[in-house]
């Protein structure tokens, strides 16, 4: 019990908690070790754990449709791995892949349960976590669209989740916002078109097979 209330504590995010709290915590949490090089999670998997880093060191990455490895940042000891899209499911879905640069020491919390003791308890902080995990998409989608998704992926992401902005907007103008060429814009539309993905009337985009559309995207290939 010692250990598991030591490497709770030592969280930034839990340092000055009181000992109900801690106790609280303790019923909740687990400590676990994995070697170098060893996978924690890989993009779009779930948990329904909240992880935090107690020793070693985790590097966070993505991976493009050519199978480049994009690095984005590393995780330290004492720091919250976990990345929040949501606090109404209990799942936590992985934005990246995690592997262990180090041998580590990991802090699982069940998400759900924290959520009813600690998180649901004050409304305004939890309107606060959301607005942040709000921002935290916001930063998700502009790192994919730049970094990771080719122009088909630009363009199904964008129906997806902004359908009445490209509708609304010029062609050139969706151009400039997903940095491609017109003519690339002109080449996918003409491709999810053709395989009824899409449909295109008087210039006006509706969705006719939206799991394939997120597919594109999420990594499964057109």
């Amino acid at each position: 019990m010692t250990r598991l209330n030591d490497a709770i504590q030592r969280i930034n995010l839990f340092s000055n908690i009181s000992q109900e709290e801690l106790s609280l915590l303790y019923e909740i949490s687990h400590l676990s070790s994995y070697e170098k090089d060893a996978i924690l999670f890989y993009e779009a998997d779930t948990t329904d754990k909240l992880l935090f880093l107690v020793e070693g060191q985790i590097k966070v990455y993505k991976v493009d449709k050519y199978d480049n490895e994009i690095f984005l940042y590393y995780v330290y000891e004492n720091t919250m791995i976990s990345e929040l899209s949501n606090l109404e499911d209990n799942q936590v879905r992985c934005f990246s892949n995690a592997e262990f640069t180090k041998d580590s020491t990991l802090l699982s919390i069940d998400f759900q349960k924290f959520k009813e003791q600690f998180l649901l308890q004050n409304e305004l902080v939890l309107k606060f976590i959301q607005e942040l995990i709000y921002k935290n998409q916001q930063l998700q989608c502009i790192i994919n669209r730049e970094l990771v998704f080719d122009a088909t992926s630009k363009v199904s992401f964008m129906f997806i989740n902004d359908l009445e902005m490209f509708n609304d907007l010029k062609r050139t103008e969706v151009s400039l916002l997903l940095h491609i060429q017109p003519e690339t814009l002109s080449r996918v539309l003409k491709r999810l078109s053709r395989s009824e993905i899409i449909g295109i009337d008087k210039g006006k985009i509706t969705i006719n097979k939206k799991e394939e559309l997120q597919a594109i995207y999420m990594g499964v290939g057109f």
